[in-house]
């Protein structure tokens, strides 16, 4: 979806979007279009049961004599209430009813140039769609909107700000079409190609294959894989958009690209979902994209572990002991707690390697942390209370929310082994998401570190304001804020 300024309202747009507050007021840009047609929006909103709530909307056909066909007139409620989000998402949901009605180039006038920025972001967010691999799409499934146009007096300012969001938007996308791919296509090797591809954004990209895996000593992360004929990757992707004496931020991401649970088998129904279980590593991979491409002032190190993790008679056994690069041996009593194997290596490379100022790492971790939350809210497990604030803000301003959970000493000892120094579970069914987190915890060295569990937030099974159904691309948002707030000046 093509998105574009302009000061009057394009003769080949076919749709006009006004806004309304609740109780029938309209906003000065839609006073203006209601007069151009001759008063066709008062008069809707005087026959009819619209009275401008939040999200209500009603169509209007156009007299004749006017380019458009028709005009959108969307409720906002009570405006002043509203947040960037709230922009976004109302523009999520106007967008998801102009491709439903067929609307083709729409037209967005207003007086508030840089807050409607938010409003079309919010169209473009939704506009997402991953059909690489359906041959036959319907009419009525396909997206009509291809072009929306921003129509203002004063433009100033609006075109920086909407670049900015485009470039997070693609940044969310790629995250999503990382996520969306099948397995057989987005194996470890061709998600470290796709990742290689920042290098054309100013991105440098190391790519680390199994042969110095192993000679660094990465037992857990080479453990995981080792069932499958697809090599592991360990891939870094360093942006230093900031000063040489400016700190760096590190987040590490998860990149199981299909989880059978290895030995310790997942139960078939539902298994095809573990495609995503790399949703992780691809908030990472967006997120590198959306600071590159907008040349964020900040220098920030993205590392993936890339793996499958699949039965074979190769593949590792409950019972294994593995030594990680760190030195510390786990013993593996569940092969289907890989991840916490797979970040374990890659953080303790992560933060001996960049020595960064803090480090994040986002995963597919746990089913328990969905018992725990749901869909709506991430868990957060960290040993920063003031890292853990500012995330959790910038959940709050993205729509991307967190909530701490805890870790503790009490919880630590839950996954000490009779012989090895540490186990990849905690008490049986208890506090499964803590148990995950408390084994990475040993890992980062004491550096600053937060820990994003987001098993239930990387896929939603039914559209949402600004996530169609399916892979949500959670996570770039929230980071890229957190990055402007707290990294750059």
């Amino acid at each position: 979806m093509q998105i574009d300024l302009a000061t009057a309202i394009p003769e080949a747009a076919d749709t006009i979007v006004v806004a309304v507050e609740e109780g029938g007021k309209l906003f000065p840009a839609a006073q203006k279009v209601d007069e151009a047609a001759g008063g066709a929006v008062s008069r809707a909103l005087n026959t009819g049961r619209f009275k401008g709530k939040k999200g209500q909307m009603i169509d209007i056909l156009t007299p004749e004599g006017m380019a458009a066909e028709r005009i959108v007139t969307v409720g906002t409620g009570d405006y002043s209430t509203f947040r960037p989000l709230d922009r976004q998402c109302l523009g999520g949901g106007v967008g998801a009813h102009l491709n439903k009605v067929g609307a083709r180039h729409v037209a967005v006038p207003t007086s508030d140039a840089l807050n409607v920025c938010d409003f079309v972001h919010g169209m473009k967010l939704r506009s997402y769609r991953f059909d690489n691999y359906r041959t036959k799409l319907k009419d009525e499934d396909r997206h009509t909107v291809t072009q929306v146009t921003l129509v203002a007096d004063d433009l100033a300012g609006a075109e920086d700000k909407l670049a900015r969001l485009n470039h997070v938007a693609d940044g969310v996308f790629l995250t999503r079409n990382l996520v969306s791919e099948p397995a057989n296509t987005l194996f470890p090797a061709e998600f470290a190609r796709r990742a290689g591809e920042l290098s054309k954004l100013g991105v440098d990209v190391e790519v680390l294959g199994e042969a110095k895996m192993a000679e660094l000593g990465m037992g857990a992360l080479l453990g995981v894989g080792q069932g499958s004929e697809r090599e592991s990757q360990l891939v870094t992707m360093k942006w230093q958009g900031g000063s040489e004496s400016d700190p760096w931020l590190a987040v590490v991401g998860k990149g199981v690209c299909f989880d059978t649970g290895g030995i310790s088998l997942k139960p078939g129904a539902g298994m095809e979902e573990m495609k995503f279980d790399m949703a992780g590593a691809g908030c990472v991979t967006g997120l590198m994209h959306a600071l590159a491409a907008r040349g964020a002032k900040a220098n920030v190190v993205g590392v993936i572990g890339c793996v499958e993790n699949m039965p074979s008679h190769n593949a590792q056994r409950p019972g294994d002991v593995v030594t990680t690069m760190s030195g510390q041996t786990i013993e593996v009593i569940n092969t289907d707690a890989e991840g916490r194997l797979v970040l374990a290596d890659a953080l303790y490379y992560t933060v001996t390697t960049f020595k960064p100022k803090q480090v994040i790492d986002l995963a597919t971790l746990t089913g328990a942390v969905m018992v725990a939350l749901g869909t709506y809210q991430a868990g957060i497990f960290s040993n920063d209370d003031g890292l853990v604030d500012a995330l959790v803000a910038a959940g709050k301003d993205t729509g991307e929310e967190l909530w701490r959970l805890p870790l503790g000493e009490r919880y630590d000892k839950d996954i000490n082994s009779d012989i090895a120094d540490m186990k990849n579970v905690g008490k049986g069914r208890e506090a499964g998401s803590t148990a995950g987190a408390i084994l990475l915890q040993r890992f980062v060295e004491g550096t600053s570190w937060a820990h994003l569990d987001i098993a239930g937030t990387a896929w939603v099974k039914s559209d949402e304001a600004i996530t169609p159904k399916g892979a949500t691309g959670y996570g770039v948002r929230l980071l890229d804020r957190f990055v402007s707030d707290h990294y750059e000046g």
